[in-house]
């Protein structure tokens, strides 16, 4: 093999035990240093930190912070009071020979690189190839990599046949916003990138692709948050023939293994718990529940079904018991009246089970003695326990505020295990759900999923009582993915798009391709898909999806750094037939 003329050594393997040899190294200056005489800087390649040191002026002259360099030289021992623990050559040090610029960075930088992360987002967005030296970061990008790597091997360890589907496609109503892309030679047309390969991968197993699997990227026009950006990548992968359990049991070994192998946490073992989606709404408010904090939702309806309390009359009432918090101070309890404020509740109520078996708190005196001890008996209250009360006339409101009120007792009281990755299936989740906004049924899950009775739930049940074949991998609190049984049913499927609205010409035109595939025998088939950002945020103990992406867009979903989205010249919009509205 020729011989690299930037470095005979990386940074990492030069230790004592090269002491007296030379050595030729290449990377970006991280300090430099003046000591009187005695030059020294701080030579960064990809693997380690090494210090380079020179006693001729003239060889670091007009050098730069983050200028990238060729050293060659003399391995020395350092002075046993100047070593450096906290790195692989903490022990030795290069004499210098000859240096070369190989390229000369500004004096002035726009942050300070090994402090990256206390600068503001956008500005490490914008200059991202300079926040990607700072070894937080790019350790996130190699963590990264590997677990890409572990996937891969594992799919067709599995007998998965790796497919890439197409990124230029047609707009469908899945549920978000499609990113739209004009077409040049149809004039008036467009393509749409594709929230996801749903269609393409059921069109696999009409094609007798039996195991598919990509890393696909997905791509959604919404408005961006901590754990959710424009661009995303899922593990895709589809299976013919197969129930809902054969799909959840490869579901449980690629996260289980994934999880045990790049995690030191305790991992749940398989089989996952499995919750129904209404038992997980009713339980813990959510169907992300995260399993580790023990607090669980109750409902006290019919305890209070006669209370002449305001709040409660009419009402779905749920409750929390708390033990061992009845002495906290007055404004510990304040602030969590403030945070159900700050959510949209009116308030929030809570009683105190004192040592004389009495309760005590603000609600109290609107209680009967029979409510007192009813409360106290089914909802097993010991002394110093509190029971925080969430009512609301509207039932999903009520579970979505008592959900909340969960999460913020569990942090405030400390209750969450932090050293545990706690995973759980939601399943059962409801076909059609009744969105107050639209006035209208819409799909909870997947439109493409199966109703547990087939065509006979569509024709025979309420549309708000079918239950569907789909499911969601769930870990502290965060969906990991989500899948469902398809319908591979023709009439089925357009009998479910119509319920929620649409025509059968409607259903027949936009979704042209499955309907006509599925006309050729469609094996019964389901799938799931991993979020790979997801997966690395839990591994790295990262809150923001952006720190595990290479090239994120910001919080506001700019690409600061590229300078997207940008404005199209008029012969380019002249060409794709376009005009752009003004609001004036």
């Amino acid at each position: 093999m020729k011989e690299n003329i930037y470095h005979t050594h990386y940074c990492k393997d030069l230790d004592i035990s090269k002491v007296g040899e030379t050595a030729t190294v290449s990377g970006w200056i991280e300090t430099i240093r003046d000591h009187g005489g005695v030059l020294f800087l701080d030579l960064r390649d990809n693997t380690e930190v090494l210090q380079v040191v020179s006693n001729d002026d003239s060889i670091f002259k007009g050098l730069s912070k983050e200028s990238v360099i060729k050293v060659s030289g003399t391995i020395r021992k350092r002075d046993e009071e100047t070593y450096n623990p906290k790195i692989k050559t903490g022990e030795v040090e290069l004499l210098v020979d000859t240096l070369e610029l190989l390229g000369k960075s500004k004096s002035e930088l726009p942050f300070e690189i090994m402090n990256s992360k206390n600068t503001k987002e956008d500005i490490r967005l914008k200059y991202r190839y300079l926040d990607m030296r700072n070894k937080k970061v790019k350790s996130n990008l190699e963590l990264r990599s590997q677990v890409l790597h572990f996937l891969r091997n594992k799919m067709y360890d599995l007998g998965f046949m790796e497919v890439q589907t197409p990124i230029l496609t047609a707009s469908s109503p899945e549920g978000a916003r499609d990113f739209v892309v004009p077409s040049r030679l149809f004039k008036g047309k467009f393509y749409a990138l594709p929230q996801a390969p749903q269609i393409y991968k059921e069109l696999l197993m009409v094609g007798g692709v039996e195991k598919y699997f990509q890393i696909a990227p997905c791509f959604r026009d919404e408005d961006a948050r901590a754990d959710r950006t424009l661009e995303f990548y899922q593990l895709d992968l589809e299976m013919s023939f197969v129930t809902e359990e054969d799909v959840l049991s490869i579901g449980e070994e690629i996260f289980y293994d994934t999880f045990t192998k790049f995690s030191n946490k305790k991992v749940s073992p398989r089989p996952f718990r499995r919750i129904a989606y209404k038992d997980a709404m009713e339980d813990y408010g959510t169907d992300k529940p995260d399993l580790r904090n023990p607090l669980i939702i109750k409902d006290a309806s019919e305890v209070l079904k006669d209370t002449t309390f305001g709040p409660f009359k009419n009402s779905c009432i749920k409750v929390i018991v708390v033990d061992n918090i009845g002495k906290n101070s007055n404004s510990w309890f304040n602030e969590i009246v403030y945070y159900a404020s700050s959510i949209g509740m009116p308030g929030i109520g809570y009683v105190t089970l004192m040592e004389d078996s009495s309760l005590k708190g603000p609600i109290d005196k609107f209680l009967t003695d029979k409510e007192r001890d009813d409360l106290i008996k089914k909802f097993d209250m010991k002394t110093d326990s509190v029971m925080f009360f969430i009512a609301n006339r509207d039932k999903k409101v009520a579970q979505k505020y008592a959900g909340l009120i969960r999460i913020e007792l569990g942090n405030k009281c400390n209750l969450i295990d932090k050293d545990r990755l706690e995973l759980c299936i939601i399943n059962d989740f409801p076909m059609f759900e009744y969105d107050e906004k639209t006035r209208k049924l819409e799909f909870c899950h997947n439109p493409f999923s199966m109703p547990h009775g087939g065509i006979k739930d569509y024709e025979e049940k309420d549309p708000e009582d079918i239950l569907a074949y789909q499911y969601d991998f769930v870990c502290n609190g965060n969906e990991m993915a989500s899948g469902a049984i398809r319908n591979n049913d023709v009439e089925s499927l357009i009998k479910g798009f119509e319920i929620v609205g649409y025509t059968r010409e409607e259903v027949k035109e936009k979704f042209k391709s499955i309907i006509t595939a599925f006309e050729y025998g469609c094996p019964p088939h389901g799938g799931m898909a991993p979020g790979i950002d997801r997966i690395l945020m839990l591994l790295l103990d990262e809150p923001n999806l952006r720190e595990v992406q290479a090239f994120p867009t910001s919080a506001s979903g700019q690409d600061l750094m590229m300078g997207s989205p940008s404005v199209l010249s008029d012969e380019q919009l002249d060409e794709l037939g376009l005009a752009i509205q003004t609001d004036d």
